[in-house]
């Protein structure tokens, strides 16, 4: 009989898959960091507990085209500075990615928000523009003009908290335990660049624009809630990186449950049921 590819693989293929993992080659990035300051109101109610806000109000956008083998992939994270503990690191709200392979592994593993999406990263000469799209919005946009080299920074590492969960079979609560992850991350930098621009303010229902972050209204996304209030810096560059995580502590189950919708474009969409008329 033929290789049922579905069946059991043996512990031989396993560790080879193990091994191959551990051997990959640096990955580098190219893309644009935007960093701003926002309402620290608006910081401390999009984080749940036992995160808490750091004495800085701030957000991040990065927004990065990466050399994975084989196929390009667009890789986006748009967080909010947070503390647990001693610790201090950044809370990620949103991360659209552009293929699916990294979008499973990164929420199975470490309970990343990845999302299908839009990534872009496009360079004209000098002139640089950035953005995060999803359902037709492209409720990011990070835009500018290369203004000159800046010095390469130490290789460093950061902190993400997530939170991993499975939402409940029955539709109430959790399945077990949700817990807090502590992902760091070690990087690299080979470019960097100052990014500037005309800074033009301005404010409709639709969206905030402030300098060049523009923050379009979304019901799926909605990062226009953390304006900019005070733009910090913007920079295009190249890095790479590796990461690695655990888990911190179990969490408060009804402490993180209103907090779960923004995994999804629907708070029902964890439980989603056949479409209306459907037998």
């Amino acid at each position: 009989m033929a290789r049922v590819r579905y069946g059991a693989r043996t512990e031989r293929e396993i560790t080879a898959t193990r091994t191959a993992a551990a051997r990959l080659p640096d990955i580098w990035s190219t893309g644009v960091t935007a960093l701003w300051e926002t309402d620290p109101d608006a910081v401390a109610a999009v984080l749940p507990p036992p995160l808490k806000p750091t004495g800085s109000p701030l957000v991040r956008v990065n927004i990065s085209e990466v050399g994975l083998p084989a196929y390009p992939l667009g890789a986006g994270s748009v967080a909010v500075a947070a503390a647990h503990g001693a610790v201090d690191g950044w809370y990620p709200l949103v991360m659209p990615m552009t293929h699916e392979r990294v979008l499973t592994g990164g929420r199975e593993v470490f309970g990343e928000p990845k999302k299908l999406g839009r990534v872009t990263v496009e360079r004209a000469g000098p002139a640089v523009r950035a953005a995060l799209e999803r359902h037709g919005i492209a409720f990011v946009e990070v835009r500018g003009t290369v203004d000159g080299a800046l010095p390469l920074p130490e290789p460093s590492s950061r902190t993400d908290f997530y939170f991993k969960f499975l939402p409940a079979v029955d539709g109430s609560g959790f399945d077990g335990d949700p817990v807090l992850v502590h992902c760091v991350r070690h990087e690299r930098v080979r470019r960097l660049e100052r990014v500037t621009g005309d800074v033009v303010l301005r404010e409709s229902r639709f969206d905030r624009v402030t300098g060049d972050v523009v923050l379009r209204e979304s019901r799926f996304d909605p990062v226009a809630d953390l304006p900019v209030l005070r733009l910090l810096e913007i920079t295009a560059g190249e890095k790479t990186g590796d990461q690695s995580g655990r888990v911190a502590e179990r969490v408060d189950a009804r402490a993180l449950l209103p907090y779960v919708h923004q995994r999804y474009d629907d708070p029902l969409q964890a439980h989603d049921g056949p479409p209306e008329g459907s037998a």
